[in-house]
């Protein structure tokens, strides 16, 4: 879906239409049915995040609107799904007996529009 094709009300919203997606995902897994396998389940889950970080990598390639006071950092999104799928990667195939220390998000996806000029200066 293009930003060109949408009302500029509808994309100031996309960017928390994805990051909702990621959780509806996630909750509507999390009540599958008992009877499907916690693996089958888990794998469907990463399937959807690669189409979720299909959207991110779209919506990031798209220039920012300058008249926002802030934007949504796609980076800090994608560098937490990643975690997200690591975790169930490593869940699935453990490389070790021991469990470990989860990585943490890093959340706080809107950032001022100051912020990310200051990230493009080279």
């Amino acid at each position: 879906m293009s930003k060109r094709l949408l009302s500029p009300a509808s994309r100031h919203h996309i960017s928390g239409l994805i990051a909702s997606l990621l959780v509806l995902c996630l909750a509507a897994h999390a009540g599958a049915d008992d009877a499907t396998p916690e693996h089958a389940r888990l794998a469907a889950v990463l399937r959807q995040l690669d189409s979720i970080e299909r959207l991110v990598a779209q919506q990031a390639a798209q220039p920012p609107d300058v008249r926002a006071s802030y934007h949504f950092d796609y980076g800090r999104l994608a560098a937490d799904l990643e975690r997200v799928r690591s975790g169930i990667r490593d869940y699935l195939t453990p490389s070790r007996a021991q469990p470990r220390d989860p990585a943490e998000l890093l959340g706080e996806y809107r950032q001022p529009v100051a912020t990310l000029d200051a990230q493009e200066a080279p």
